[in-house]
């Protein structure tokens, strides 16, 4: 999977021996600038957007995120917790499955529920009619798949055959939307406003006759928004468009876009050896802290990675033989105590970490570009795996 991020922006001369090794260093002014570029979008399109903690939910900065976005969408309960506790304005869950147990609390915190099939609706009315003959306020919303892929790889496409995301668009009835005020699609990954464009071409003869029933409308995520050659002008016409047409309010959740090419990922060389090619082990590993290596798959760009020269092979410290994060051309010796870093690391790669075979997990650091500061938000230790275990 190619990505076109990898801007290093201000950490072209950030000192990598300034923080632990291995650490994720997010710069908050790169995070401020992503969002007011949302922010002017929002303002001009005159619609709302709510960022996606899926995909960047480092809390420490929810407060800045309230001073340019309209809320958070969320994943499940947990996620809901977090945005009600720690960021501002309007709360959208959306869970492919929610469980009996979870539903009143997502309920009672979440300005809007988003169920994934029309069944799931109706088994779950009870709770709904009861949460609000208790006072509660929400509305509900229904995903739909519109059976329009624009994925690069399927596995990581909404709209792959047999899709388990979203209601498909052909089997819409009138009768599915009873009680629904919203529609929710979300199709897209780390893409710019063209394959938008081509899904909305794709869902509208489905869902058109029923905008006078509806209130909102949801974009989903996936867009590359505040990648300097995304056509923001062009998104900003088709929203005013659409919302013309419609009447309806318009939510886009843009996740990726919060935190593109605002944090890095420091490691370090431990050792080196010689198996037909320099193989360096670092205490970054793809499997632990950057699990979308393996998975999606792609390259991570490196910080000042040289255009010529050898390559030395990059992986982790772990047991998995797969733990190879990609052969470099890297800026320094390869040799025990050198520092690296990844580009584009603060989206993702944060929320999916994990501590499997004991590997420690990166300590977070927030620092500030303008002013040179450098804060230490969180570090990890034996009682953090431990406490996962029992």
């Amino acid at each position: 999977m190619e990505t076109r991020a990898g801007d290093p922006g201000a950490f072209a001369h950030f000192d990598l021996h300034r923080v632990p090794s291995p650490s994720f260093v997010v710069d908050e002014v790169a995070v401020r600038r992503n969002l007011a570029i949302l922010k002017d979008v929002r303002d001009r399109a005159g619609i709302k957007v709510l960022g996606a903690l899926k995909a960047f939910s480092m809390w420490s900065l929810g407060g800045v995120i309230g001073e340019y976005l309209d809320g958070v969408c969320t994943s499940g309960l947990y996620e809901a917790r977090l945005g009600s506790e720690e960021y501002k304005g309007e709360i959208a869950t959306y869970c492919a499955g929610y469980k009996a147990e979870d539903l009143p609390e997502i309920l009672r915190i979440s300005d809007h529920v988003i169920f994934n099939s029309p069944y799931q609706i109706a088994r779950f009315m009870p709770q709904i009619e009861a949460a609000r003959h208790a006072g509660q306020v929400f509305d509900i919303g229904l995903r739909i798949n519109p059976l329009h892929a624009e994925g690069e790889v399927a596995k990581y496409d909404p709209c792959q055959p047999h899709s388990r995301l979203g209601f498909p668009i052909d089997q819409l009835k009138p009768e599915h939307l009873n009680g629904v005020s919203g529609l929710h699609f979300h199709t897209l990954c780390e893409q710019d406003f063209v394959p938008l464009e081509r899904t909305w071409r794709a869902v509208e003869p489905y869902i058109s006759p029923y905008f006078g029933q509806l209130t909102w409308l949801n974009f989903g995520g996936g867009h590359h928004i505040t990648r300097a050659d995304y056509q923001r002008d062009s998104l900003v016409e088709f929203l005013q468009q659409i919302k013309l047409e419609t009447g309806l309010t318009l939510y886009l959740e843009p996740g990726e876009a919060m935190a593109l090419d605002a944090g890095i990922l420091v490691g370090e060389v431990l050792d080196v050896v010689d198996n037909g090619m320099a193989v360096a082990i670092t205490d970054i590993s793809a499997t632990c802290h950057m699990p979308d290596v393996i998975e999606a798959p792609y390259r991570p760009a490196m910080l000042h990675e040289r255009a010529n020269g050898p390559q030395v092979r990059l992986g982790g410290p772990s047991c998995l033989a797969g733990d190879i994060i990609g052969d470099y051309r890297l800026p320094c010796t390869a040799e025990p105590g050198a520092r690296i870093a990844f580009l584009d690391q603060a989206h993702y790669s944060m929320v999916k970490t994990n501590m499997f075979n004991g590997v420690p997990l990166p300590s977070i650091y927030l620092w500030n570009s303008d002013s040179d500061e450098l804060k230490e938000i969180r570090s990890f230790g034996y009682a953090d795996f431990k406490s996962r275990l029992s």
